[in-house]
């Protein structure tokens, strides 16, 4: 029996894997299937018992779990890095994102700011901190709850500007995708991937674990907004 490799993610790389796993189903024939989550959901998950073979999230979050146990040591290894882009509703005006004060501008005049749970979200409330804006926007600021796509609170009215990672808006309906943000407040995220100390198949899995690494992921991990540490 081929038995399936299991695995647990973050929502931003939901879209990759999902494309990988059926790569790997068609040239290896390994079954893999991974089940996303926001990632403070997932890395709770992890912490209380979850049994999976792999786990893909933000290096910060894998590299506490491997340090409580929670992954074989010397799997985990980093993938890919995500930019966090700025993205508004269809139909609206697109603000200018060439400069610092383009951006100042383009948060000032919103009428409610979406932004998600998780690393990116922490490092957008400490950019909006160190550009002096905390107080001004007060309830403007507006996080989508885990799991819940930031996409879906532009198409549904909810904000009419948003900052989350590019894999999770490119191509949603409704939504336009700015750019990324300029200069010294650009926000990038590193995606790692780990064999977990709960997988009873850990050889597979590994096996697995470098196929996510390959040139051939490299590339679609390219075609979906994301680049690699080799890219650098």
């Amino acid at each position: 029996m081929n038995r399936e490799i299991s695995g647990l993610s973050s929502m931003a790389t939901r879209p990759i894997l999902a494309e990988l796993s059926e790569r790997i189903r068609l040239a290896h024939g390994i079954p893999v299937r991974f089940e996303a989550a926001g990632g403070v959901e997932t890395e709770r998950r992890v912490r209380e018992g979850t049994v999976a073979d792999l786990l893909v999230l933000a290096d910060g979050a894998m590299a506490a779990l491997e340090k409580d146990g929670h992954l074989l040591t010397g799997t985990v290894r980093p993938l890919w890095i995500s930019q966090v882009v700025a993205a508004v509703p269809e139909g609206t005006s697109v603000p200018a994102l060439g400069s610092e004060s383009d951006l100042r501008a383009a948060i000032l005049s919103a009428r409610k700011i979406a932004y998600s749970t998780g690393p990116s979200g922490t490092a957008l409330v400490d950019l909006i901190h160190r550009l002096d804006l905390t107080d001004t926007l007060g309830d403007r600021l507006v996080q989508a709850a885990p799991g819940v796509p930031v996409g879906s609170l532009l198409s549904s009215g909810q904000a009419d500007l948003a900052f989350q990672q590019h894999s999770e808006l490119m191509g949603l309906p409704g939504v336009v995708v700015v750019g990324p943000l300029p200069g010294d407040t650009a926000i990038n995220s590193i995606f790692s991937a780990g064999v977990l100390a709960s997988s009873i198949q850990p050889t597979r899995a590994r096996e697995v674990l470098d196929l996510l690494g390959s040139d051939t992921a490299t590339r679609a991990a390219r075609a979906r907004g994301m680049r690699t540490p080799r890219d650098e």
